[in-house]
Order: C-alpha cells, then structure tokens, then sequence
C-alpha cells in the first residue's frame, strides 16, 4: 500500500514548517501523514484482469479532503438506525380481561381491585395492578410512540462526506478490522468494465485477484449464532462487514456480488451511511469503480463549485488548516513563547472532610467568631492575664474548705 505526498505540500524555512493546502476541520481522526496520503493528486485505475495493472488515472474528487467529524458521523447514525424500527406494544387489554373492584375500605385489606367470585383461589386476589400478579405492566408500551428521528439534511450530507473521505485512509480502514494490508491502494478504483459482471464466480475471482478476498474470508469464518430471541426472529447469525462496492449503473454488478458474504453494493448516486460507516465508525473499505468515483466531484462539488445534484450545496469548509495539535504544541515557535511547566500542585478532593477543631480555616468557615475568641486568647496571653483553669478552681476550693473549719 502506497501514499503520495505532492511537492510543495510542506515547505522548510530555517526552523519554521509551513504546511500549504491542507484541508482539515474541527474535532479530528486525521494526522499529518494522514492528510498528506489524502492530499494526492490523482488515484490509480486498476484493471479488473487482476495483474495490478493500471489501466488510468483520476484526479482525486474534493469529497475525500472534507473534514473527518467522528461525532457528527456517530450522531447521524444513531438517528439514521431508528427510521428503520417496527412498531410493538403489549396489548391494550392485556392485564385487565377479569372482573375486579375494590373492597373499599373498613375490611383491613389494601384497596386495589380484587377479584369477583367465591369459591375459587382467585376469588379476592388483587388484580389490574403492575404490582398484582396477572395484572398489567406499568405504563403499557403503546403504538404511537415516537419512533422515528428527523435528521437535518446539512448534517446528513456532511456525515456521508466525512464517512467518504475517512474510506481513504489506510489506518482508518486498518483500524476498524478490515482486511487490507495486501491491498495496493486506497482508495480502490476498478475499470468500468467491473459494472458488466453478472457471475458470482467472476466476482469471487476479481476479489481474488485485487487481493481483497481476504476481507470477505474474515466475514465468513466470524458467522456465529445471534445471543438472545434475535434467533427466533429471523436473524438467528450475525457476522462482520466485508467491503463495500460503489458502482454508477448496474448492468449486472449487483447480481455478480450480492450473493458473496459481507459485501454490500451501493449506486454513487445515493450513498447511504449506514453503509459507509456500520455501527457509526468511519472507515468502511470501499471499492469504486472509475465511472462512480468520477461522478463525485459532480454530485457534492468542489472547494470551488456547488454541487450539481444537490441544490446549493458546498462540501463542508475546514475551520484550521493543520490539526496536529501535539505538533502545533510541541513545535520552537509555540515553546518559545510558552511557560516552563511548574510543579504538580494536587489539590485535596472535595469529597474529603477537614477536622475544624484542627484546622482553623475550616473552623472560620463554620463560626467567624471563633477568629476572635483566638485572636483574644493570644493577646491575653502575651499579657500574662491568662490564667488556667485548673489552678483557680483549686484556689476556690481551698477557700471554701478554710471557711468550713473556722
């Protein structure tokens, strides 16, 4: 797997490093490197022959240099996974199908409804209650709740550029357990002759051949049974997710792949990011083919030019040009200029309790008046009119007991 930094990115002046058109936003996932391996020119075209032969070129789309937001991705995708919910509740008269009412009071028993009837144990028991046994569930779950979640469109469309843009990055892709390491670039553009398949078997071998069976090898051998009543409700297995191909006309490409275990398909038309980003982590190992990798630039714009297909639509600017902040703190110019750090002052916790009568601030705290009576003790006894208690009881008494014996 190979990058391309271009010339020119990053520009040495004595101590000083400029970085120059780098693209990058807010909260990010990307580093130096990173953003370089996603600055290049243009991407390979490889045949689908199989012999790593590169058939073309393409210049990379504005789409991959868009900000990586991991938060707005996860974000959209939880509220994204909700649309897809059914509808359930318990049933409206379940809990309540006997014949129940109170005693009143004046019988020495609670007042929830009992049971009509003699002769039988449930005669007298407690019903309707979610206490009682056979009674309702509280709050019964009803048909109505609010399922569903509106999304605005902006946040939907930045979500899929930054799950697009995060496809391009090796470690992104590594990271998230995708099988790439043999793979010779990413982001993987095929020829359009890919589109034309039509046998499963052609696309077993293309996957073969591209070094990208791996990928679907790992998605076969971790199918496992589904925990839980998943298994009575047909989806008794679950499994990983393999690569994700991304076409611009089907004439057969979907038939040849559906069937192959973890890949999925999507028209460049209408990415979903759900598949872009399962789970809502960024970095689902994509697959195009030349004619939708080319469309991108038309369907979300340039740094220039708005979108084509998306009325008024501009890619998401960045807010900083360079987001290594480690490099950004660590850099001569930032340590010039900064204080030395000083020592680790750990203040005690909250939570830990201060004895007053041996901590006088505490002590204030609680009585003010007891600053004065400390400071009254002082002086009085720099004075010397301090007398103890002990020895002037003592002189008490001995007095008394001289006026009982006269």
């Amino acid at each position: 797997m190979h990058g391309y930094c271009p010339k020119g990115l990053v520009e040495e002046e004595g101590k000083r490093v400029t970085v120059r058109n780098v693209v990058k936003s807010g909260p990010s996932l990307r580093t130096n490197s990173e953003i370089y391996a996603a600055a290049r020119p243009v991407v390979s075209i490889f045949s689908n022959s199989g012999d790593n032969k590169v058939v073309g070129t393409a210049p990379l789309p504005a789409v991959f240099t868009a900000p990586i937001r991991a938060d707005i991705v996860n974000f959209v995708h939880t509220n994204m996974a909700k649309n897809k919910r059914q509808a359930y509740s318990v049933n409206v008269e379940a809990g309540h199908q006997t014949s129940a009412v109170s005693w009143g009071t004046g019988r020495a028993v609670a007042r929830i409804p009992r049971v009509s009837g003699t002769g039988t144990h449930r005669a007298g028991q407690a019903a309707f209650g979610n206490m009682c046994r056979g009674g309702r569930m509280f709050a019964p779950t009803k048909t109505w709740r609010k399922w569903h979640v509106k999304t605005n469109v902006n946040q939907k469309r930045f979500a899929t550029a930054s799950a697009v843009a995060a496809s391009a990055l090796p470690s992104l892709v590594l990271a998230r357990g995708h099988k790439v390491e043999q793979i010779h670039e990413i982001p993987l553009v095929l020829s359009a002759e890919v589109e034309s398949l039509t046998k499963s078997k052609e696309a077993v071998a293309l996957l073969k051949a591209i070094n990208a069976y791996t990928d679907v090898e790992k998605v076969v051998n971790s199918k496992k049974l589904r925990a839980g009543k998943g298994k009575l409700r047909n989806r008794r297995h679950r499994q990983r997710r393999g690569p994700l191909v991304i076409y611009n006309e089907d004439q057969g490409i979907v038939k040849a792949f559906r069937n192959i275990p973890g890949v999925e398909l999507a028209p460049v038309s209408s990415l979903n990011l759900l598949q872009l980003a399962p789970g809502g982590h960024v970095g689902r190992f994509v697959i195009w083919t030349a004619p939708a990798f080319e469309r991108l630039d038309s369907i979300y714009g340039t740094k220039t030019t708005a979108s084509s297909v998306k009325k008024g639509y501009k890619l998401p600017q960045p807010i900083i040009s360079n987001a290594d902040l480690p490099r950004l703190i660590n850099s001569d110019e930032v340590q010039a200029v900064v204080r030395p750090a000083g020592e680790k002052n750990t203040k005690r916790p909250f939570t830990q309790r201060k004895n007053p009568l041996k901590n006088m601030g505490v002590m204030v705290r609680l009585n003010p008046y007891a600053q004065t009576l400390r400071r009254a003790e002082i002086l009085g006894r720099a004075a010397g009119k301090v007398v103890k208690k002990s020895k002037k009881n003592t002189a008490y008494i001995k007095s008394l007991l001289s006026e009982d014996t006269a």
